[in-house]
């Protein structure tokens, strides 16, 4: 075990026998780690009316209200499970706030995904060094607009091990855990969407060229 997991054991047992300090350092601890769930996952018309860290917060809050039955019975992995709670958090407001449910920008089909400037440029850095030239900035800017396109033609589970696992930086058992699958068939799918997401790139590369 992994002394991150070993340490979140530890506090977990320690919490389960009344001991508050641990309380509230398992409630806090992945703090950022929410904010940057939330960052990549919010939608932009929600953006505008909710700051991640009030998100977080709420999460944390509801985290708070769920731990003692999460200690009895723990079905997922914590982080996954806080996880859990701020994506559910994020489609209650997103219901509040934009007045639909017709059509839920959190569904995560194919057609509905949405990444934003800095998700894609952080997966565009993967493919392009990255530099402070004005042409190296337009090219990681045009890059910006191609990551996003091709990572919508990804197949979902495809598309979210790579946000999982390079914007949100899980880790391979925790993305196992939230997707139900192995740790070894986690790691073959993200090495396969990497090489799907460069021969999407590749292959709009060469028709904007107009190259065969």
């Amino acid at each position: 075990m992994a002394p991150e997991e070993d340490r979140t054991a530890d506090l977990l047992d320690r919490a389960g026998q009344g001991d508050d300090a641990a309380r509230q350092e398992l409630l806090t601890r992945h703090r950022a780690r929410l904010k940057r769930m939330v960052a990549v996952r919010i939608d932009h018309r929600l953006a505008r009316r909710c700051d991640p860290s009030d998100v977080v917060q709420e999460t944390l809050f509801d985290a708070s209200q769920k731990l003692p039955e999460y200690i009895r019975n723990p079905e997922l992995p914590f982080y996954p499970w806080l996880r859990q709670l701020a994506w559910k958090r994020l489609h209650r407001l997103y219901e509040e706030h934009i007045h639909t449910k017709k059509r839920s920008v959190l569904r995560e089909e194919p057609g509905d995904f949405i990444l934003s400037d800095e998700s894609a440029l952080q997966l565009a850095d993967y493919l392009v060094a990255s530099g402070t030239s004005p042409s190296r900035q337009a090219m990681r800017a045009e890059m910006c607009e191609r990551v996003r396109a091709a990572m919508a033609r990804l197949a979902r589970q495809d598309r979210e091990v790579l946000v999982m696992r390079d914007l949100e930086q899980m880790s391979i058992r925790e993305i196992a855990a939230v997707l139900q699958d192995s740790e070894d068939a986690v790691k073959k799918r993200r090495t396969r969407a990497l090489v799907q997401l460069e021969a999407l790139l590749a292959s709009e590369c060469r028709e904007r060229e107009g190259r065969p």
